[in-house]
């Protein structure tokens, strides 16, 4: 099946363009509400994904969609701060793995309860259904794209 053809393919129906588009918006957000925390949407992102368990550079910028020396630039400016700490690998002494300081950690969880507060009011007006639907596509169709990736 073809979804699109020259004809259909425009801006507003591109699901390319409408996920950059609702990225920017979302991180223009998110970044204000990090700002209360002193740090951005960027930085905290890479403070939660630390938390949950993501314990390098290079994962974390695939996770992150970011190329390698932007996300140690982020590292830098994250344990600067003293929210990050880098500790080489007892068994590879090659590997660096990255932790959450005590201040690290207070800081993420105070900012995720902002983020929470702000989808709370961004998805206000949808349903759980509604919710629940559009979090099941875009993680169908992350799979698929990691599947091209």
């Amino acid at each position: 099946m073809s979804v699109y053809t020259r004809d259909t393919f425009v801006p507003d129906t591109s699901i390319g363009y409408l996920l950059r588009a609702n990225h920017q918006l979302g991180y223009a957000q998110l970044d204000r509400v990090c700002a209360d925390y002193g740090i951005t949407g960027i930085q905290w992102s890479t403070l939660i994904a630390i938390h949950f368990g993501m314990t390098n550079c290079a994962a974390l910028a695939r996770d992150l969609a970011h190329d390698k020396g932007a996300m140690t630039r982020v590292i830098d400016v994250l344990e600067a701060k003293g929210l990050v700490q880098r500790d080489r690998d007892d068994a590879d002494r090659r590997l660096v793995n990255l932790s959450l300081t005590p201040e690290g950690n207070a800081v993420a969880m105070r900012c995720r309860d902002g983020v929470i507060a702000l989808w709370n009011a961004v998805l206000a007006d949808w349903s759980a259904d509604e919710t629940a639907s559009l979090i099941a596509q875009l993680q169908k169709l992350r799979r698929t794209l990691e599947h091209f990736a």
